[in-house]
């Protein structure tokens, strides 16, 4: 059977946990994974990241000369991982999941505050850190501050019960 010739998967769902640097997004989401990987579901996560130049790679290696040559796609496959590494920069979340990662049951990304049509939970620490009226797509928040809103609202110490309201919205088991 040629690619071409496989069943199209469905798109898992998306879920991104947004808010300002230092809001507890990557520790809030690495708790989150854990409890969805203990429910027993098979999680991506997809991490934005504004800085360029960033290295995955060690120079001299087989794959760096690869890049520099001038690859467009660079794939490592190892016994016990593997890594892409592509030029294509503009390319939505949505795009990124289609193509690569639907073998999975959810995808968590973290970032992509501008990222249209993707639900998302606000993360922060501070008040006057919130950005629910900068983005769409706010389904929760997770924060420890005293806050009223018509959304869930979640401590950042709540990463089972956040799990929990993400199975309940988005997993479905067959």
């Amino acid at each position: 059977m040629t690619d071409s010739a496989l069943p199209k998967r469905p798109i898992p769902p998306i879920l991104a946990f947004v808010g300002w640097h230092n809001s507890g997004k990557t520790t809030l989401v690495c708790a989150v994974v854990a409890e969805i990987k203990r429910l027993g579901y098979r999680v991506a996560v997809v991490k934005s990241s504004s800085k360029t130049g960033v290295v995955f790679d060690s120079p001299g290696t087989d794959t760096s000369r690869h890049k520099a040559a001038g690859a467009d796609m660079v794939m490592l496959v190892a016994p016990d991982q593997m890594c892409l590494q592509t030029r294509t920069v503009d390319i939505s979340l949505k795009v990124l999941v289609e193509r690569y990662l639907c073998d999975v049951d959810i995808v968590i990304a973290e970032g992509f505050k501008r990222s249209e049509d993707i639900a998302k939970i606000e993360v922060f620490v501070d008040r006057d850190q919130r950005l629910r009226d900068q983005v769409s797509g706010v389904i929760a928040v997770a924060t420890n501050c005293d806050c009223s809103s018509d959304l869930p609202v979640f401590r950042l110490d709540q990463a089972a019960a956040i799990a929990g309201f993400l199975e309940q919205r988005f997993l479905h088991r067959n």
